[in-house]
């Protein structure tokens, strides 16, 4: 029996599943951390800093001003402290540290040089040698960032920057290094993992890869609430192969209910334990990489908005700005800003507000609450309007 749900009560649940309509905590701590990176199951990395990195925004969205070295500890800090790793999940990701064992699978494939582009495939086959090297100079030499190869043995005729970042990348991929911590320039720093990550964690058993990708499968689905099976496979970028055999073994345990939403195409499933909340209350800037809004189809399935980030479009083929933040207030989208941190002059600058066609008329003083929080959690005096209109 197939359950029918309106797309609001579809909406309500993903959100809720998300952790979204809860009442902000007064002063967030590690433990509020530690069950948002549970709830969403990783903190997705990027390098722009225009506002703030990628993997500090998601847990702002829904915890407030939480005092950021918390997740750096947590992330890069002394190894019995470690609560989060780093690894390719949803792009490069932060990732609570119980996932290790069920991303191995995929870091043996590195190894065999069954996944990867090209160039990195090359070090599981001919260039294992050079990749061994590089290896070696780690384990003699401790932590290293790519730059610290730059001046190796450049004569050989191999050492090239590019291919010292390749055999980096593969031996990342494959599990036999990890990031030990970040530069200020967010360079990594590689060692390996058994002086980088907690004993206890390294002797966690290795599930076979089925089982693994059934539980990967099964954190996406509680993660996303409601959600097709494209979306489900997103989430730790599984591919067919690796995912759809999860989804039915999980429909037959019961612990995916097969749901048809109002408005969609696509068949979807709902995990057991999702919540409906008769209403989904709150206000909150979403990051580009933001779990709820990174699939773009599903945002504009769910909430009716097509969201795309303009930061490589030339500047007059932008439609709404550079770093653009859509603003979700209750259960819907109803607005979206361009911001930027202008860290010399103590100002949030918020280039441009675009409210949508329908959004309530209190929409833009709950969002300038909402700047002011967020110049407030990245230490900025002030917040600065440049323009402000809406969509028609």
């Amino acid at each position: 029996m197939t359950t029918t749900l309106s797309l609001d009560e579809a909406r309500r649940i993903a959100l809720a599943a998300q952790g979204f309509g809860a009442r902000l905590p007064e002063k967030p701590t590690r433990a509020h951390l530690c069950r948002s990176l549970d709830r969403l199951g990783l903190f997705q990395i990027d390098s722009v800093n225009v506002l703030a990195r990628a993997h500090y925004l998601p847990a702002f969205s829904r915890l407030g001003g939480y005092d950021r070295t918390l997740l750096e500890l947590d992330a890069w800090g002394a190894k019995q402290q470690r609560r989060m790793f780093e690894y390719w999940a949803h792009e490069a990701s932060l990732l609570p540290l119980d996932l290790h064992p069920l991303l191995r699978w995929r870091m043996a494939r590195a190894e065999r040089g069954e996944i990867g582009y090209p160039a990195l495939k090359r070090f599981a086959t001919e260039r294992r040698p050079e990749a061994q090297a590089v290896l070696d100079r780690i384990i003699a030499e401790g932590p290293m960032t790519a730059a610290d190869f730059e001046n190796g043995s450049s004569k050989s005729g191999w050492w090239e920057w590019s291919h010292t970042k390749h055999a980096l990348e593969w031996l990342f991929w494959s599990g036999q290094i990890t990031t030990a911590t970040r530069r200020s320039s967010f360079a990594r720093v590689y060692d390996l993992p058994e002086r980088v990550l907690p004993k206890a964690v390294l002797d966690l058993a290795t599930p076979d890869a089925a089982s693994a990708q059934r539980t990967l499968i099964e954190r996406s689905a509680r993660a996303l609430g409601v959600a097709t099976v494209a979306d489900l496979r997103d989430y730790f970028r599984l591919k067919p192969e690796e995912a759809d055999h999860a989804i039915t073994a999980l429909a037959e345990a019961a612990i995916l209910i097969p749901v048809r939403v109002e408005g969609w195409s696509q068949k979807a499933w709902m995990h057991r334990d999702a919540r409906l909340p008769r209403r989904v209350n709150g206000a909150a800037l979403l990051a580009p990489f933001d779990p709820l809004i990174w699939e773009r189809s599903r945002t504009e399935r769910l909430f009716g908005f097509r969201y795309r980030l303009e930061i490589y479009a030339p500047q007059d083929k932008r439609t709404h700005g550079y770093y653009v933040l859509p603003f979700l207030m209750n259960e819907a989208l109803v607005a979206r800003v361009d911001l930027k941190a202008d860290r010399q002059t103590g100002v949030l600058l918020a280039h441009r507000i675009t409210l949508e066609p329908d959004a309530p008329a209190d929409a833009l003083e709950r969002l300038m609450i909402e700047l002011d929080r967020m110049a407030r959690w990245l230490g900025l005096d002030a917040v600065q309007v440049g323009m402000a209109d809406q969509s028609s």
